[in-house]
């Protein structure tokens, strides 16, 4: 579990065909602190560490992740957002998140606004209903508030922080996101619509 809140951003390194798809990524975590075995959320997708070294760590990723993800996309330095697993006494400074993506969602606009930045994007059909203005979402896995909704479109505001320490800084109009729906949002509308 995580909770949408970024610790690291870092980049991909190299990407190794072989089977399933090696990813190895350059951090600034202290790689000795981090177990092989353990989770870490990339770009919002929950990955497990298989190697790792001084300043990197290394992840598989499976077809249906590169289909399901913008990890197929990924080329040697995209930069990539990273969260380590929640701990048991850690602050929830976001949501929830389970670092499983729904979908990918594409960047609309980008526009500034104040000091801050408004960011509309266009989620997949069948994952509209799940968005609801003041509900979260995890979008490469940042915790965020939504600001309105339109059909298949809803906007947030980025603050300068959010803007430069993840990600976000580097998206344009066009790019193509990672995004997990709010957890609740996802039971409520099995609790409503059993047969869907």
């Amino acid at each position: 579990m995580f909770t949408g809140i970024i610790s690291d951003l870092g980049a991909v390194r190299e990407i190794t065909q072989a089977g399933d798809t090696r990813l190895t990524f350059s951090t600034a975590y202290d790689t000795e602190g981090v177990a092989i075995g353990a989770s870490i959320a990339c770009s919002g997708c929950c990955l497990t560490v298989i190697d790792k070294g001084p300043g990197w760590f290394a992840v598989q990723a499976s077809g249906e992740t590169l289909s399901k993800t913008t990890l197929g996309l990924w080329t040697v330095g995209s930069p990539v957002n990273f969260e380590r697993a929640l701990a048991v006494g850690d602050e929830l400074g976001g949501h929830i998140v389970s670092g499983h993506v729904d979908g990918v969602a594409e960047v609309l606009e980008v526009a500034p606004e104040g000091e801050s930045h408004r960011f509309r994007f266009r989620v997949p059909e069948d994952l509209k209903k799940f968005i609801a203005p003041k509900g979260s979402v995890a979008i490469d896995g940042v915790s965020l508030t939504v600001n309105e909704v339109e059909g298949a479109v809803f906007g947030v505001n980025i603050i300068p922080h959010t803007f430069q320490a993840t990600t976000f800084g580097r998206l344009v109009p066009g790019s193509r996101v990672n995004m997990e729906i709010d957890m609740l949002a996802r039971y409520v509308a099995r609790l409503l619509h059993p047969d869907d």
